[in-house]
């Protein structure tokens, strides 16, 4: 069980606002890479009113031909560790930064399930990375529980949560 368990519509919501309040106050733009979310973390933030004021764009790059393509990922990297990696995340997340006018990025890769999981990298396993232009990239890995719809739904929670950190950090 983790904190992100039970994250609710309400409270992703409630994410998502404050990371609003926090880009406008500090007049920047976010941008997201998403892989194993489908674009759930930008639906939850571009659900508020008035979100283009603080919301630059967002990517979904599933296969390794967009990651490469779209965000600039080694094929290096994603041959020596895979899409499901910190380096993959962490290259994810730079990219997405130098490619859109965005002050803060989130970038994230896993595997969401119900199939595609190993031994070493079993369903449930996600990397999220946070980066603020100009600073460095960082990087957490994550093993969420349950099927398809909660590994997702946690992974946009904790997106959302390390982005809110970093802004307010």
């Amino acid at each position: 069980m983790n904190d992100f368990d039970t994250s609710s519509d309400a409270h992703l919501r409630a994410l998502a606002e404050a990371v609003a309040a926090e880009a406008l106050r500090q007049k920047l733009m976010v941008v997201t890479a998403e892989s194993c979310t489908g674009g759930w973390i930008a639906k939850t933030l571009t659900d508020l009113p008035g979100s283009s004021a603080w919301f630059d764009a967002g990517v979904v790059t599933y296969s390794y031909g967009a990651k490469e393509a779209l965000l600039g990922v080694n094929p290096h990297t994603l041959e020596r560790t895979g899409a499901v990696s910190e380096e993959t995340a962490l290259e994810m997340v730079s990219g997405a930064l130098a490619r859109f006018g965005a002050g803060v990025a989130v970038a994230v890769t896993g595997i969401a399930g119900p199939s595609g999981g190993t031994p070493e990298k079993p369903v449930g396993t996600v990397w999220i990375a946070w980066k603020r232009r100009g600073g460095y990239a960082r990087a957490q890995l994550f093993r969420f529980a349950g099927d398809r719809e909660a590994v997702r739904r946690q992974t946009v929670a904790a997106a959302l949560t390390g982005v809110r950190q970093m802004l307010t950090g």
